[in-house]
């Protein structure tokens, strides 16, 4: 007489498959949120960078960051350039004759980052809400 086993996974031990996915999902989810936050603020980053570096050789061209005595027309006013924005970049007041400040504004799913609003000068001073953002 043959006797028939049952192969297969047992109630309890399917429920403990589950339970052990779930605590590595809510651990690895908020890891690579934030790893995407941060993706996306190194961007608006050297996106500030180069609009600086625009504005430098603007200045070099005429000693006046202005155009016309007006704040001057930026190449890209997002970050990423193309796509969709996470970062709206503008002048955060009026340019003057010899200074600006840059300021890129979180936006859509960056919105909530918690360095806030990245901002950078004529001098390259950097700024944003936390230490350790730039």
């Amino acid at each position: 007489m043959k006797i028939q086993s049952n192969a297969g996974f047992t109630l309890v031990e399917l429920m403990i498959a589950v339970a052990i996915i779930a605590i590595i999902a809510a651990i690895a989810l908020p890891l690579y949120q934030n790893q995407v936050e941060q993706t996306r603020r190194t961007t608006a980053q050297s996106d500030l960078l180069e609009l600086a570096q625009w504005m430098e050789r603007r200045y070099s061209n005429g000693f006046d960051y202005r155009d016309g005595g007006n704040n001057p027309v930026l190449p890209f006013t997002q970050s990423p350039q193309t796509g969709t924005a996470f970062y709206n970049i503008s002048f955060s007041v009026n340019a003057t004759r010899d200074t600006y400040t840059l300021q890129a504004v979180p936006t859509g799913a960056q919105a909530n980052d918690d360095c806030g609003t990245l901002t950078l000068n004529d001098e390259g001073v950097r700024g944003a809400a936390q230490a350790g953002c730039w």
